[in-house]
């Protein structure tokens, strides 16, 4: 069963509000205490996010010790994101798509010539995107600290087998999530291009984010 939640948070009242148009990406740092709402505005549209802890940047977003607290695969309104170190990064606090995937990781140029054909290798992906905003950031950040990362509004069924299916979305026009930094945390998304499995309906879209403040 899915786990949708509504926010209480109106539109008027954020302190951010931007379009990150398809196959681009975004970086910011959330303060403790803000909500940062990812919302996609079209259905189906993949969004491929890494955390990092702001004072440690080294100690970034955690599937294992995400997966291992909650004892679930998938995130919905409740679950807390981790660190590596296992420090508490967010919580997501309203959800109206109802699971997320954190198992499928980004697309990369390497691994679309693995699962689709070599003629894939020059198409835009997320890697590159997480690559090209890490670089226009600069400071602390380099592509060693990319990770495992969450798949806000994809749908990555495991079978019994044990196996991963990319499969048709289970979200839809203006479905959000809702995310509370319990930290400083800094926010880097790739607003995924993919054109080789259904994560995106084979048409990426544009997402709005919104923050709040306490």
């Amino acid at each position: 069963m899915l786990n949708q939640v509504e926010s209480p948070r109106k539109v008027e009242n954020a302190v951010y509000n931007t379009i990150v148009p398809a196959g681009t990406g975004w970086m910011r740092e959330l303060l403790p205490g803000q909500v940062l709402r990812i919302v996609d505005l079209e259905g189906n549209q993949a969004v491929d996010t890494l955390f990092f802890d702001s004072e440690n940047p080294e100690d970034h977003y955690s599937a294992v010790a995400t997966i291992t607290a909650q004892k679930n695969i998938y995130l919905t309104t409740g679950s807390i994101l981790r660190s590596e170190s296992g420090k508490e990064l967010l919580k997501i606090v309203a959800d109206t798509c109802g699971r997320h995937d954190t198992l499928g990781g980004a697309c990369s140029a390497q691994s679309n010539t693995v699962r689709y054909s070599h003629d894939t290798l020059f198409m835009h992906n997320c890697r590159d995107t997480f690559m090209l905003l890490l670089a226009q950031h600069g400071g602390n950040y380099t592509k060693r600290d990319l990770a495992p990362n969450v798949n806000f509004f994809m749908n990555v069924p495991v079978t019994p087998e044990g196996n991963l299916e990319f499969a048709d979305g289970i979200s839809g026009s203006g479905r959000y999530v809702e995310l509370l930094a319990l930290r400083r945390t800094m926010v880097l998304i790739s607003n995924c291009p993919q054109l080789n499995n259904p994560c995106n309906a084979y048409n990426p879209t544009p997402i709005q984010l919104l923050i709040w403040n306490k």
